[in-house]
């Protein structure tokens, strides 16, 4: 199985594609001026009580305040809040974490209400982010994660990763790492560090030892509240540090400075893999390129097309999601009902992983699959499901068929649900239902390359239209793109966009810097 990530920067939001044989298995959007908030440490103010949940709110910052349950303040938390007080008591010689006293643990039938007041400081990492109406999750209990590594402070445990099975290779790791970890830390050891050297272990673990040093720096110096005091690295780098393995045949990115970025992030966990990443300066969309513009408008929306006439039913509503089989217009099979359900159904466990991954569903998701009669038939169904879901890093779990041919399946939600309308707005009528005549569109295109050339005095120039358009403009041994050439310049030149809408159209100069050429009502 070959693998590619594919990420376009653009000015206001980064987009990241996992593409494995060249299909589309795993889609994040994030804004670029919005941080990535899921790990990000804030020392913070506890707002409101709130006894009756046994829990909190806490001002983040954030659009709406943080929940914060008394479970989520962790075992350690007198700990915490103890050397909390020595940091910020003395704000120029910072107090080393393996001086501090490891207190007795917090009971965990105890209360909020005992525990914390409105005005306490406690210093908290985001666990989930806000979804819908509701804020973020918090809690006390911090980690760093590495790519080998997590790094607990006020814990004293060095746990292993089940899926390292064997014993021998479970022990070398445990008592590699009670030796070099110092004093008053745990570390989890994932499963990508089965195998590694002591050198390689050692390096991670002291690139993790020093985030948690400027993070309580940080704490110690600022008495802004709240305060960010620990921000994840950026979504590119963050997702290759969990997503990375040595398969992947390329890393292709559309900016310099993102570019030098993973680079440099590949150097410290993979230098022999450092090459794999790549600089797209191609004048096609970078998605375009790899095909991936396509697959979001397909694989996006309410209906989603898999085999031979079947599809999916994708409904979202605020406790969960829906999915709904169907045969759709598929030709019956020569053995009966029974076997073109049950391909149907396999066909549909196939696309609904792809989907859960694609989309990042998380929370309930229950799927409604085509009636089968045959137990053996819903077992197969189950397994498959079961074998498809291996490749996904969420915490699941799923049911086997219920009584009415309902699969239940809970997915961990860590962030919204990635939802790319696939839906196009019509770029000339702008909502009246009305156009001009479009046998007019390429005259309107020409009054504004004639704007551009001979107003603002911009020469070289790519005008981005949508592929039918671009065919029409190239099309003919005298094409309408050469006489534009002729009149303005050859830096006049026509790029063919996937994203666009049938008559929309997008200016771009030299830089790839957009140029706004559009009016709210288009007058020419």
């Amino acid at each position: 199985m070959t693998s590619e990530v594919i990420i376009d920067v653009q000015p206001k939001d980064i987009s990241i594609a996992l593409l494995e044989d060249k299909t589309l298995v795993e889609y994040q959007k994030e804004q670029r001026t919005q941080s990535f908030s899921v790990g990000n440490i804030y020392v913070a103010k506890v707002k409101k009580l709130m006894p009756g949940l046994n829990a909190c709110f806490v001002d983040v910052g954030a659009e709406r305040v943080a929940f914060l349950h008394y479970l989520d303040l962790g075992a350690q938390y007198s700990s915490y809040e103890k050397y909390l007080k020595q940091v910020m008591s003395d704000r120029k010689k910072l107090y080393p974490i393996q001086k501090a006293n490891i207190l007795p643990k917090l009971p965990k039938e105890g209360s909020i209400a005992n525990t914390l007041k409105v005005g306490d400081e406690v210093l908290v990492q985001i666990v989930k982010e806000p979804i819908n109406t509701k804020g973020p999750r918090l809690t006390c209990e911090l980690s760093f994660a590495g790519r080998y590594l997590v790094l607990m402070p006020f814990e004293d445990t060095v746990s292993v990763s089940t899926k390292i099975k064997k014993g021998e290779e479970r022990s070398r790791l445990k008592q590699l790492i009670q030796s070099i970890k110092p004093k008053n830390f745990g570390v989890i050891v994932r499963t990508v560090a089965e195998g590694k050297r002591a050198a390689e272990l050692d390096a991670e673990l002291k690139i993790l030892l020093k985030r948690w040093e400027d993070t309580i720096t940080k704490v110690q110096k600022t008495t802004e509240r709240p305060q960010l005091c620990f921000e994840e690295q950026s979504r590119a780098v963050a997702l290759l540090r969990d997503l990375f393995n040595p398969s992947y045949d390329g890393i292709h990115i559309n900016n310099a400075e993102m570019c030098q970025q993973v680079q440099e992030y590949l150097g410290l966990i993979a230098p022999e893999k450092k090459d794999i990443v790549k600089l797209y300066n191609g004048r096609v969309p970078i998605f375009d390129n790899f095909n991936v513009t396509k697959q979001l408008k397909s694989g996006f929306g309410k209906t989603v097309n898999y085999q031979h006439g079947a599809y999916l039913i994708i409904e979202h509503t605020e406790a969960m999601h829906v999915v709904d089989v169907n045969s759709g217009t598929r030709l019956k099979k020569e053995n009966g009902q029974e076997a073109n359900a049950l391909e149907t159904n396999l066909g549909a466990a196939d696309e609904l992983a792809r989907q859960l991954r694609l989309r990042d569903m998380g929370g309930i998701i229950v799927v409604d699959f085509v009636d089968m009669k045959l137990a053996e038939d819903r077992q197969i169904l189950y397994e498959r499901m079961c074998k498809n879901m291996q490749k996904d890093r969420a915490k699941h779990n799923i049911l086997p068929l219920s009584k009415f041919g309902l699969m239940q399946i809970t997915r961990q939600r860590v962030r919204p649900a990635m939802d790319v309308n696939v839906e196009e707005d019509c770029p000339t009528c702008h909502g009246s239902g009305k156009i001009k005549s479009s046998i007019l569109f390429t005259d309107q295109l020409e009054s504004k390359i004639d704007r551009l050339v001979n107003n603002i005095g911009i020469r070289k120039f790519y005008l981005h239209v949508h592929p039918y358009v671009a065919a029409y403009i190239n099309k003919g041994m005298v094409s309408l793109k050469m006489k534009w050439q002729m009149k303005y310049g050859l830096g006049v030149k026509i790029v063919a966009s996937q994203k666009l809408a049938f008559l929309q159209y997008e200016f771009y100069d030299a830089d790839n810097q957009f140029i706004d050429m559009k009016e709210e009502i288009e007058t020419t």
